[in-house]
């Protein structure tokens, strides 16, 4: 029988959608914060939760322990002989739902509103590894098989920098061997346009202290003579980026390969709209380094954001204090040529040339993932173009994406194969912010490009 004759696992699907959404939920109440200690039990528990949902529809799967959060690893190795071996990356770890205020319904009950399914971890990542385990699902169930043998490795600590995935592959490398990688943790171009990624920018991660007299003082006593710690940060921070919008780092884009005339021109031939993107956004206006369109700043530019600071007292009424403490945390975004590493010392050496009479400046480099780029030429590519457009009814296009997915250059040294980035996320989905939301008509669409991928990907050693 050939694969087009084959019972469609659409039909067993149509009838399914209740339970596949209450599975899909019951997995994003798991509170999975990889970075807060007061979670580490509930990432244990989403782990063994998932490894016992794959063992249920047909997997063999296992919890590996790390000096971290486990690593799920589930197989299925019962295709024809001679059949390619796929292996789909995921994590099922997320972000931390504060501030928990902004909220319209709990980050961790899934909660459907207008065709959308709102939840922290709906789009990064647990409803686009759902829509893989659904796929496989309904393939086993209606036709008892798959075209492909099938690993999946789902980590539970993508979101810290998947400190401990690189050891696991290198550790099961032979396991591990496989003819194509399949990652659905990215965003389409808009509503209904596809996006295979090509490029993916890398990041580097830090943690910064100013820090001034043993304790916080009065401000009328000793204010005018005893350094402000939060002053002295600010200053930093504000040293950071030029007034164009360029980082102010000396020496930062010294590494920084400039994107060719051909690819520039590629992205400005891409359907973008800026209009809509930035109402999805909800913003009033985009910024940033001059000289470069939207699409090139997020895909081919690096960055330097303040994710976030504190110092001194922000509580209710009037506190007249020195701060004594002011923290900051920083992430770059980097492009080729840059490394962590090469950010961290530019930085050290950037803050080591400030003048800031009375103020110590601590940095710590958290975590770091290099950046990635590929052609997306190979067979695994062109037979995810052909679904993806028969499913979207549009042609995916060769774009990128301005995050981090550490473990994909490590998933490429290690195992050598082609990778393949196919996202079902889209713009304003609120990923790492509140009100994260996954679009749900895009979500059944995804299951059905899963599910032909399979199939083409059954045929990449021919």
């Amino acid at each position: 029988m050939t694969a087009a004759a084959q019972p469609d696992p659409r039909t067993w699907l149509d009838g399914r959608k209740p339970e596949i959404l209450e599975r899909l939920s019951r997995l994003i109440a798991i509170p999975s914060v990889s970075t807060q200690e007061q979670h580490r039990g509930d990432v244990v528990r989403c782990a063994e939760w998932l490894a016992s949902e794959l063992r249920r529809i047909g997997f063999s799967a296992d919890c590996h322990a790390t000096s971290g959060h486990p690593i799920v690893l589930a197989e299925w190795r019962g295709a024809p002989a001679g059949a390619p071996t796929v292996l789909i990356y995921a994590h099922y770890d997320v972000q931390p739902p504060e501030p928990v205020e902004p909220w319209l319904s709990p980050p961790f009950v899934a909660t459907v509103r207008e065709g959308r399914l709102y939840a922290r971890g709906a789009a990064d990542d647990k409803g686009q590894l759902w829509i893989h385990v659904s796929a496989l699902e309904a393939c086993l169930q209606v036709r008892g098989t798959l075209p492909i043998n099938v690993l999946l490795v789902v980590e539970g600590e993508e979101e810290v920098g998947s400190p401990n995935l690189s050891g696991f592959l290198d550790a099961h490398r032979d396991r591990l061997t496989c003819d194509a990688i399949l990652i659905s943790d990215t965003m389409m171009l808009a509503p209904g346009i596809p996006n295979l990624l090509s490029s993916m920018r890398g990041l580097a991660y830090f943690e910064l202290t100013a820090r001034s007299a043993p304790a916080d003082l009065h401000s009328g006593q000793y204010g005018g003579v005893v350094a402000n710690a939060a002053t002295g940060l600010a200053r930093v921070l504000a040293s950071l980026h030029t007034g164009d919008g360029r980082i102010a780092i000396p020496g930062f884009y010294d590494a920084v390969t400039e994107p060719s005339a051909e690819r520039r021109e590629q992205l400005a031939r891409l359907p973008f709209d800026e209009r809509r993107f930035q109402s999805e956004v909800g913003v009033a206006t985009l910024t940033g380094e001059e000289g470069f369109s939207t699409l090139e700043r997020l895909w081919l530019r690096p960055t330097c954001e303040v994710n976030g600071v504190n110092g001194g007292y922000t509580g209710e009424g009037a506190k007249t204090i020195i701060p004594s403490v002011a923290n900051a945390k920083l992430s770059f975004r980097l492009v080729p040529d840059q490394t962590p590493e090469l950010v961290e010392r530019l930085l050290r050496g950037h803050l080591a040339s400030m003048r800031l009479p009375g103020i110590q400046l601590e940095l710590w480099r958290v975590h770091g993932a290099l950046p990635w780029t590929a052609d997306s030429e190979g067979p695994a590519a062109a037979g995810a173009r052909r679904v993806l457009a028969e499913a979207f009814g549009h042609d995916a296009v060769v774009g990128g994406t301005g995050g981090s997915i550490p473990i994909v250059p490590e998933l490429e040294r290690v195992l050598g194969t082609e990778i393949v980035l196919m996202g079902f996320g889209l713009p304003g989905e609120n990923a790492h912010a509140p009100n994260e939301w996954l679009d749900l008509e895009t979500f059944w669409r995804g299951i059905g490009a899963a599910i032909d991928l399979y199939g083409e990907l059954g045929c990449i050693r021919e």
